[in-house]
């Protein structure tokens, strides 16, 4: 219930505008300058900060094909201090895809290997895409907000299109495309537990290492642990959390911490153990 009550609260504080769905404006505030830690489009009405791929693909698809070492720096802020916590608490289409896969239905495991698209998608659609595909003004194209996002085809292209009708005049191939891809991966989070997470998020991707070395860690106490898998068998991320506690792959959703019958499965900081005084040592 605090994880869910943390999704909801980084959705509303990232589109805190909510009367932009109504009228169909995109907010120019001065705190778009700033990145949010998750997923939430720029062009989405409510939205009052940029997303960190979009900041990213937009400066690489400029004339000069630059890096933004500010959108960067914030991302790597942000990997440091919390690695994928972000994609289990704070990351909007994150809190659709969990709901939709509290349906009741069958389950079925991501195959492992097509957990590597992820690192495809960022590497190909968010950093080479807008270098190698420009138009006549040697200006890029950023890939992945153009044919992937689904995020932002939910939250920006739909209430957008809602209020504006000269936009849907204007509606082509791609958008047809951006949908057909939202609407498989809506379908398939009832039986694939955030199966964008696991397959195509370049924003996971760029967090995942992050995991190994950020400030917000899991440990497990192998002094008790007993061993009874109980851990594994809830992880919906297919990980095995005594042998990879920081795996690239987890969301820091607790499921492990909540099912482990011993609290073997803490975050680091609950193992700081107080300093023992002997009698005599204080005088």
């Amino acid at each position: 219930m605090k994880r869910r009550l943390t999704q909801w609260i980084s959705t509303i504080l990232f589109n805190i505008q909510g009367a932009n769905f109504f009228t169909g404006k995109i907010s120019t505030s001065p705190t778009k300058n700033i990145c949010v830690p998750g997923l939430n489009c720029y062009s989405c009405p409510g939205a009052i900060g940029s997303c960190p791929i979009g900041a990213l693909q937009a400066v690489a698809a400029n004339a000069k094909f630059k890096i933004s070492l500010y959108v960067l720096g914030i991302m790597m802020l942000y990997g440091s201090l919390m690695g994928r916590w972000i994609c289990g608490y704070a990351c909007p289409f994150g809190l659709v895809q969990d709901l939709l896969y509290k349906i009741k239905t069958r389950k079925f495991k991501l195959i492992k290997p097509l957990k590597y698209g992820k690192y495809f998608v960022l590497v190909y659609f968010v950093l080479l895409f807008p270098v190698l595909f420009v138009n006549n003004y040697n200006v890029g194209r950023p890939g992945f907000c153009t044919y992937i996002c689904p995020s932002g085809t939910l939250f920006a292209s739909f209430p957008l299109l809602l209020t504006n009708p000269s936009l849907r005049n204007a509606l082509g191939m791609i958008f047809n495309i951006k949908v057909a891809i939202l609407l498989f991966i809506l379908v398939s989070s009832v039986f694939v537990y955030r199966i964008f997470c696991q397959m195509l998020c370049p924003l996971g991707a760029f967090y995942a290492p992050f995991n190994k070395i950020a400030f917000y860690q899991y440990k497990v106490d192998m002094d008790i642990c007993v061993e009874c898998g109980l851990c594994e068998k809830a992880c919906q991320m297919g990980i095995n959390p005594v042998t990879h506690p920081n795996h690239l792959d987890c969301v820091r959703c607790q499921d492990c911490i909540h099912v482990c019958p011993v609290n073997a499965i803490q975050p680091i900081k609950h193992f700081t153990k107080p300093i023992q005084l002997e009698k005599g040592d204080i005088s």
